[in-house]
């Protein structure tokens, strides 16, 4: 070592030692103190309506100088007829492929030229198109809006390329036990109706998906009486309806009303547990699903209690799961509403051998929030979550469109957006109690499991006599009258 080595060895040595006495000194080896909640600053969205019935909804964000612009026709997945699951996703998927203006590679080049790109997709009772911009470049997004959702051409190459890369996803996810495992669950919660079928399709079904069922689908719920433009960003209400008038203006609908989406109820299958043998499986995925209703005034004290059950890391779920146990990587679980009713789902990837502890652990941490009131800590704690969560969430014009969009879908008033933090600081120990035992108990539970059965069907039979075992091979989503393909 020379003698210029041994000095910078010795420098760096000494600068090491002088920080980690300076971090010791000021007190750093504790976590600081976490600071008063800062005040979220939204005004209050602004609903305007152009004569043909398209509803305008500004929310300002000032000093971003960007606008997100979201086109939603207020029709999803839901509408999906019997035997076409995945019409409403790929109507919505075609919209940006191509008008009978331009091409698919012209809109995308058109989009990229003004620094953005258009999304469009579907979900359950929701369609439509996107895009985020600089507000300068607003005007021509618009345009490139209107022009897919209004004139889409639905090509046949696009059709059937889009419906080869649907299929070969689908072989990908049905290849993993926690996709199947979620699909078979969702079809236990709510059988042959509405909510029942997967969003995006079945290998069987998109093979019988037409451009004429597209076109029909288009006419029948694409009409500016059945929408709504969000504009989230640098704007204002004047010229956010000056630009929606522009664009949209001369969108008329067909005569008579929008049709009424006459669907039939959501109800169960009478299979509560269900094993779907993937005899290959590396790891099982276990997924247990209790319906919940629509969400309303309750929405608040449902985020909570889905916080403390399995929303994020200090969550029960994850606490017992992973860290007491370590039976998971990840232990959470989700709420997925919807406008007529949605649920709650626990989601856990673990050892096939460990699959039924899994099982039984959810079960008893959903039963614990029903019979025991959470902690002040704990319950303080999950509720900073979920409000730091919501508050990060509209920080961007994307998240607080996509926040604005939800509140419209779910058919509440866009001014909720400004009262949710107070909302959710209001919810008790007692709220999240008494909404538990109304919503959580063991009669309308539904248990998936899916994995290489032999490992775990035996000790999942001894809490659940009428389990039903499935090779996932034979997994019927298609049929409706249960799980098994005759």
């Amino acid at each position: 070592m020379t003698a210029t080595d041994f000095i910078r060895r010795a420098l760096l040595l000494a600068l090491a030692a002088g920080g980690v006495a300076a971090a010791h000194g000021q007190g750093f080896d504790q976590a600081p103190q976490p600071g008063a909640p800062r005040p979220l600053a939204i005004a209050a969205p602004v609903e305007q309506r152009l004569p043909n019935g398209l509803r305008v909804v500004l929310a300002e964000r000032r000093g971003v100088q960007l606008v997100t612009a979201e086109l939603v026709v207020l029709a999803g997945s839901e509408v999906d007829p019997p035997g076409r699951a995945g019409l409403a996703s790929m109507t919505a998927g075609l919209l940006t492929k191509g008008t009978r203006r331009h091409s698919a590679t012209q809109l995308a080049q058109a989009a990229e030229s003004l620094g953005g790109a258009l999304d469009g997709g579907a979900g359950w009772h929701q369609s439509g198109v996107g895009i985020t911009v600089t507000v300068p470049k607003l005007d021509a997004a618009l345009a490139l809006v209107s022009e897919v959702v209004q004139q889409p051409a639905f090509a046949p190459a696009e059709l059937d390329r889009l419906r080869a890369q649907s299929l070969d996803e689908l072989k990908v996810a049905y290849s993993q036990p926690g996709r199947l495992a979620a699909l078979a669950a969702q079809r236990l919660l709510y059988g042959a109706g509405p909510y029942g079928h997967p969003a995006g399709g079945t290998p069987v079904s998109l093979t019988t998906i037409t451009r004429a069922d597209l076109v029909a689908l288009h006419a029948a719920r694409y009409r500016p009486d059945n929408a709504v433009l969000v504009l989230a960003g640098d704007l204002d209400a004047a010229t956010a309806l000056q630009l929606a008038r522009r664009h949209f203006g001369r969108w008329q609908p067909p005569r008579g009303a929008p049709a009424a989406a006459d669907l039939p109820p959501n109800a169960a299958l009478p299979q509560v547990a269900a094993v779907l043998d993937m005899p290959q499986a590396g790891q099982a995925a276990v997924v247990v699903a209790t319906p919940l209703p629509p969400l309303g005034a309750d929405r608040a004290t449902a985020a909570v209690m889905n916080s403390v059950l399995g929303g994020g890391f200090s969550s029960r779920l994850n606490q017992e799961i992973r860290i007491k146990r370590g039976l998971s990587y990840s232990a959470g679980s989700g709420l997925d509403a919807r406008p007529d009713g949605g649920s709650l789902r626990a989601v856990i990837q673990t050892k096939n051998e460990s699959a039924a502890e899994v099982v039984t652990l959810v079960q008893a941490e959903l039963d614990r929030l029903a019979t025991a009131p959470v902690g002040a800590d704990e319950l303080a704690a999950r509720k900073a979550t979920v409000i730091g969560d919501f508050s990060r969430s509209v920080e961007t014009t994307a998240g607080l469109a996509a926040a604005v969009k939800g509140l419209i879908v779910a058919g509440r008033s866009p001014a909720e957006l400004r009262t949710r933090i107070d909302a959710l600081s209001a919810v008790s120990a007692e709220d999240v109690q008494r909404y538990a035992a109304a919503h959580l108990g063991q009669t309308g539970r539904r248990v998936v499991v899916a994995g290489a059965a032999a490992r775990f069907a035996p000790a999942m039979r001894e809490a659940q006599p009428g389990l039903v075992v499935v090779p996932s091979g034979r997994l019927d989503l298609d049929q409706g009258g249960g799980l098994l393909a005759p």
